[in-house]
């Protein structure tokens, strides 16, 4: 449609795409652009079909129900509103679905039902935070002042999101892997998706799939790597084919970006109020007889799986004692504006960008993506 011109131009080949859908697809459209607050566009639409040549259609407006499969009974969420009709125009075999995003230009995405991850559950999934604040004095490391602060916004931001949370606090690194073991091992039969969060120290590892470490209270790491694959398709069956997703607020090494000049509009960020403290650790190398991974060394890649960090591998993660760390921050600022409207990886992207803005040190978020669709929140 982007092709089509002028925003008029769009809308007039928006209508004709929908005539091939069969009779009803043009009012099932209408109608949900009502009843999901869009009613100006569904005037610019009728309005532009008035213009088509040809004799006028006649537009049926009564509100219609539908799910991602074209059944007419229960209203599903605004990302999986069905418009379409199969090749025999009969409605019962719509495939597709919209996405409505409410920005300034009312920017309309079409997607294919088989495209989007559906969260058709109350709770949706699973949602495990693990927040480690308090270190043992033999690990050397320090209290991560804030946590608290990003663990109690994460609680609600996902609860908002209709998962069911359970939260960990000051873990070792066995207790870790034992809770994460033991959510893997639960029947997720009845749930669409699961979702891991770990906040804690981190440090650089020896890696083949994903890289870095998370420490335990005790100063014992577990490798993400061994994390996710907890929650892979081999060793947990009734997640195969459902998202899992996992945020990691660790540092990934020990070094300290300070940018480069770049001559942009880029927003300068406020100076931080508390004191500001990194979650990283050295890196420790491997001893000498423990072979390193082949530069060209691979796995079968794992599917349905998106882990995001909230620095680059190698580098340290910021946090300020009072207001917790910049990852965490934003993320629940983009998942409160955003989750209603934008998949996740689009989201991601306003984290990166609004958190590489920050600091005289500098940060990027950025994700390992596995996923095979697009994931949109459903929200309460």
């Amino acid at each position: 449609l982007q092709s089509a011109g002028s925003r008029g131009e769009q809308a007039r080949q928006l209508i004709i795409d929908l005539e091939t859908r069969g009779k009803q697809a043009f009012p099932m459209f209408l109608s949900i652009l009502r009843d999901t607050g869009q009613g100006d566009l569904a005037d610019m639409l009728i309005e532009e079909c008035e213009c088509l040549p040809g004799p006028p259609q006649p537009v049926d407006l009564r509100p219609v129900e539908l799910d991602l499969r074209g059944g007419k009974h229960n209203k599903r969420p605004l990302q999986q509103a069905a418009v379409g009709s199969g090749p025999s125009g009969d409605p019962g075999s719509v495939t597709c679905s919209v996405k409505l995003e409410r920005g300034e230009a009312s920017t309309l995405i079409v997607m294919c039902a088989h495209q989007v991850y559906e969260l058709k559950g109350d709770p949706c999934g699973c949602c495990l935070i693990l927040n480690n604040v308090n270190f043992s004095r033999d690990s050397n490391l320090s209290t991560r002042e804030g946590s608290d602060v990003d663990c109690e916004k994460l609680e609600k931001r996902f609860k908002t999101l209709r998962f069911d949370v359970l939260t960990r606090r000051d873990l070792q690194a066995q207790e870790m892997a034992s809770e994460l073991q033991k959510l893997a091992r639960r029947d997720h039969s009845a749930l669409d998706c699961c979702v891991v969060v770990i906040l804690s120290h981190g440090c650089q590892t020896s890696h083949i799939q994903f890289p870095g470490g998370i420490y335990g209270t005790d100063g014992n790491s577990i490798p993400i790597e061994k994390i996710v694959n907890y929650f892979n398709g081999s060793h947990c069956p009734s997640l195969r084919g459902k998202p899992k997703l996992f945020f990691i607020q660790a540092c990934g090494g020990e070094q300290r970006d300070r940018g480069f000049v770049v001559d942009c509009d880029s927003p300068s960020d406020e100076a931080p109020r508390g004191s500001l403290e990194s979650d990283a650790t050295p890196f420790r190398p491997p001893s000498a007889n423990v072979d390193e991974p082949d530069a060209v060394a691979s796995l079968p890649t794992p599917s349905d799986i998106l882990v995001s960090y909230s620095t680059f591998p190698g580098f340290v993660s910021w946090r300020e004692t009072l207001s917790g760390s910049w990852y965490v921050k934003t993320l629940d600022t983009v998942l409160e504006q955003y989750a209603g409207s934008e998949d996740l990886l689009n989201m991601l992207l306003r984290v990166a960008n609004a958190v590489s803005a920050k600091g005289t040190y500098k940060q990027i978020p950025g994700c390992f993506n596995f996923l095979r669709k697009k994931f949109f929140f459903t929200c309460k």
